[in-house]
């Protein structure tokens, strides 16, 4: 027994060892380069408060930019890899924009998740073949293409205030949260899947369960993730995965269903299925499979659901907490109502001011994404961080950071970030806005490829909320609203409670 106990205690410093040697050995990375960065501890590096739940990505980033201020970069640990985070934002003009093809790709869960469902989105492809995609899927995204799409996100919009006036009862209290969430959940479907679905009379309805289950990156899903980044060797021997075959499942037979009765019946729809089903019919480089056409199809409705979703709630919280925006907003639209006999275009609601400066705050106030990340492919020399230290060269395979949260609440771009003020982006302010400095949907060649597509889905409900109702702080309302910190994505922790009361039009 004592034999088996030495054997047991010696296999366990093994261990113990080779995880302590692997989660050591890059600590020094940074000071061996002469280069200011957040020291790290073993195996967790500067994610130690993410991993435990004690802080949101957001904030340990906002600690990583605000570190040494004067600097143009600085160093931090994502668990064991070494990232350089971008401070300074003309270098992320130069390292997105002018040296695109020494930063390419993304690698945060493109190369670290094993799902297919992920890799072969448009955000983890990589090289030509995300170049020929995103070629494929961007006429998809155009001004024409979203005013023939608007018609399908008004009825939408018009099935959500239907349903607020007839289930508001006495209170006319709402989760906002769940509300938006499953309006931008029906728009996906029908603008994205040419499916229709009221999620607002069907609450159980498997589109809205899955679709809820597969953006949640709380709970065993943030495990994953985490494990999967920490040990990537060990995660893919475990054949560690972030979906399961029934969710894959589901929206594979979702496509695959949809191409079929398009092509039996000769349906065509004026939306991102319909032109990757069209890229099978033409002479192109390479032909999109089912899976490929998920995989894209899913990214799309990821995207959409979580964040454009979250846009609004953070939207529709900051309007019913300021009386004064609450007022500016809704005599805006009033107006616009008026103008367009009751029936708002495309055209009027992309041209009305106030509305735009609304959204464009609520975008840096409550930026849906946290940071935007890049990988090395080729060397290359950033400028010295600070006066006096020497270049940094980029290896191959090292990760950038650009911190788009901790930049939107720099008062050296914007002056009393906290506030919530659209004013900034006014007719009269939006130029003198660092645009460098504002990123919301990204920056370069791989920005948001759907970013018009969520200002109008989040514009166009905003209007008919505003038109039809009065977003008041109840009970319930907490201001500000408080952060999940056990979410790997910026997101309120539960409900977000509000007063919509139907307005008394005379």
């Amino acid at each position: 027994m004592t034999e088996v106990w030495m054997i047991f205690i010696a296999s366990a410093l093994v261990v113990l060892t080779i995880i302590y040697y692997y989660g050591t050995r890059g600590l020094s990375y940074f000071k061996n380069r002469g280069i200011p960065y957040l020291p790290g501890t073993p195996l967790l590096g500067n994610m130690g408060d993410v991993f435990f739940s004690r802080k949101s990505l957001t904030d340990t980033i906002l600690h990583a930019y605000n570190y040494n201020r004067d600097a143009k970069y600085v160093g931090f640990f994502d668990f064991a890899s070494p990232v350089v985070v971008i401070r300074d934002p003309e270098l992320i003009t130069q390292v997105s924009i002018k040296s695109f093809e020494s930063f390419p790709d993304h690698k945060m869960f493109a190369e670290e998740v094993p799902d297919l469902f992920l890799k072969d989105s448009l955000f983890g492809l990589k090289g030509e073949r995300w170049k020929d995609t995103r070629t494929l899927l961007s006429p998809a995204f155009t001004s024409s293409k979203m005013k023939t799409m608007f018609k399908l996100v008004k009825e939408c919009s018009v099935n959500l205030v239907r349903h607020l006036k007839t289930r508001g009862g006495d209170a006319n209290l709402f989760d906002v949260r769940n509300i938006l969430a499953r309006y931008t959940n029906d728009v996906i479907l029908t603008s994205a899947f040419g499916i229709s679905m009221d999620s607002l009379e069907e609450p159980e309805n498997d589109f809205y369960s899955i679709g809820t289950e597969a953006v949640n990156f709380e709970g065993t899903r943030s495990r994953k993730l985490f494990m999967l980044r920490m040990f990537p060797r060990l995660s893919k021997l475990l054949n560690v995965r972030l979906y399961d075959d029934r969710t894959v499942g589901f929206y594979k037979d979702v496509v695959k269903t949809t191409v079929a009765t398009r092509d039996q019946r000769g349906i065509y729809r004026p939306d991102m299925l319909q032109l990757m089903m069209q890229a099978r019919n033409k002479a192109q480089k390479f032909k999109l499979t089912t899976e490929e056409m998920t995989a894209h199809a899913f990214l799309f409705y990821l995207g959409g659901f979580d964040t454009v979703s979250l846009l609004m709630t953070f939207a529709t919280h900051e309007i019913a907490v300021n009386p004064d925006v609450h007022e500016k907003l809704q005599a805006e639209v009033d107006r616009v109502v008026e103008e367009c006999d009751g029936e708002v275009t495309y055209e009027a609601l992309h041209a009305m001011r106030y509305l735009d400066a609304v959204v464009n705050e609520t975008l840096r106030l409550h930026s849906p994404a946290t940071m935007i990340d890049r990988v090395c492919r080729e060397r290359f020399e950033l400028p010295p961080a600070l006066p006096g230290l020497k270049p940094f060269v980029v290896e191959p395979g090292v990760s950038l950071w650009f911190p788009t949260a901790a930049l939107h609440r720099d008062p050296e771009y914007f002056p009393d970030p906290e506030k919530f003020d659209p004013e900034r982006f006014n007719h009269a302010n939006k130029a003198s806005v660092d645009s460098t400095a504002y990123i919301p949907f990204g920056i370069g060649p791989r920005m948001c490829i759907g970013n018009r597509f969520a200002l109008m889905e989040a514009k166009l409900v905003l209007f008919e909320l505003m038109a039809n109702f009065n977003l008041l702080p109840c009970s319930k309302t907490e201001n500000p609203i408080k952060v999940s910190v056990s979410s790997f994505v910026f997101r309120p922790e539960g409900a977000v409670w509000l007063k919509v009361e139907p307005r008394n039009h005379q």
